[in-house]
């Protein structure tokens, strides 16, 4: 078992007043990873209201494992959906989304995990500004199993603006915590980089958003290319145009701002590349 399960005990979560915010994580196949997932939830120090967890049929016994996840902690804490069918992760967020109760609703990944300060630190930022939409935060890619330990030291929120959207997508899912009421959701045709389409919806529609500059959750695979594919990559970046042109479509950006946008977005896609190419390279030379 590892180290974040077996500190997390259910006494944690009535420990302090929940915040009103609804915790929401899309299952698939991950009964590997999502107790670990769920032990960073619970072990918050600012306790989210509920959690939400969407079973995407999976198939397997990850129902399963959602189930006795529920039953190890407070009754009606977590709540487990289960789709019909395969659809994604739009429509599995979307699923929590619509059963989500609190004012303000908070995405995590089955493979990812939270910081333990991290709801505390939203919290704080959206009472400095209770006018934002969108709090967002940086992550990082750490090793599965370590328990992080709270930095302690000030959060600053920096605006998002439309310009900084454009270039590249600035808000990891797992680091989004959004108002619940705002008229969107995921766009349930996109299978890849189906936030992106939704911050941006956000964003180009107005709303105000921010970043905190602190690393509050947690990847445990690279972000991109992790498994050496370049078609990875390929697709990632297909989608990623597609949602630009949607975006385009919706009349949220100009035609200039959708240039400059794919102009940018080919000397991102080939330092991408030369990135991947690299990491090859080391990983044949270090088999020699």
């Amino acid at each position: 078992m590892c180290p974040m399960v077996e500190h997390c005990t259910p006494a944690a979560l009535s420990d302090r007043a929940p915040a009103p915010v609804s915790a929401v994580v899309p299952c698939y196949r991950c009964a590997g990873s999502i107790a670990e997932a769920v032990a960073s939830v619970a072990m918050q120090s600012l306790p989210v209201a509920e959690l939400i967890l969407v079973d995407d049929a999976s198939g397997d016994d990850t129902l399963a494992c959602l189930h006795r996840l529920a039953a190890q902690y407070p009754p009606g804490w977590i709540q487990v959906v289960s789709l019909a069918a395969n659809a994604g992760p739009s429509r599995a967020r979307n699923a929590g989304w619509e059963r989500a109760q609190g004012e303000y609703v908070a995405f995590l990944d089955a493979d990812d995990t939270w910081a333990p300060d991290k709801i505390e630190r939203q919290m704080q930022a959206l009472r400095d500004d209770p006018g934002l939409a969108l709090i967002a935060h940086k992550m990082q890619v750490r090793e599965r199993g370590t328990l992080p330990e709270c930095d302690g030291t000030p959060a600053r929120a920096r605006p998002i603006g439309r310009g900084r959207l454009l270039l590249h997508n600035p808000f990891p899912t797992a680091s989004v915590m959004l108002r619940r009421d705002l008229p969107f959701r995921f766009d349930e045709r996109f299978r890849r980089v189906e936030d992106f389409l939704l911050w941006g919806q956000i964003v180009f529609s107005g709303y105000r958003c921010a970043k905190l500059d602190r690393v509050l959750a947690y990847w445990h695979k690279a972000n991109f290319g992790a498994g050496g594919l370049s078609q990875d990559l390929r697709a990632m970046h297909a989608a990623g145009r597609e949602v630009r042109r949607e975006l385009l479509r919706q009349g949220l950006v100009s035609l200039p701002e959708h240039c400059f946008a794919r102009s940018f977005g080919w000397l991102r896609r080939g330092r991408q590349y030369l990135l991947l190419a690299w990491r090859r390279a080391a990983g044949a030379g270090a088999g020699t």
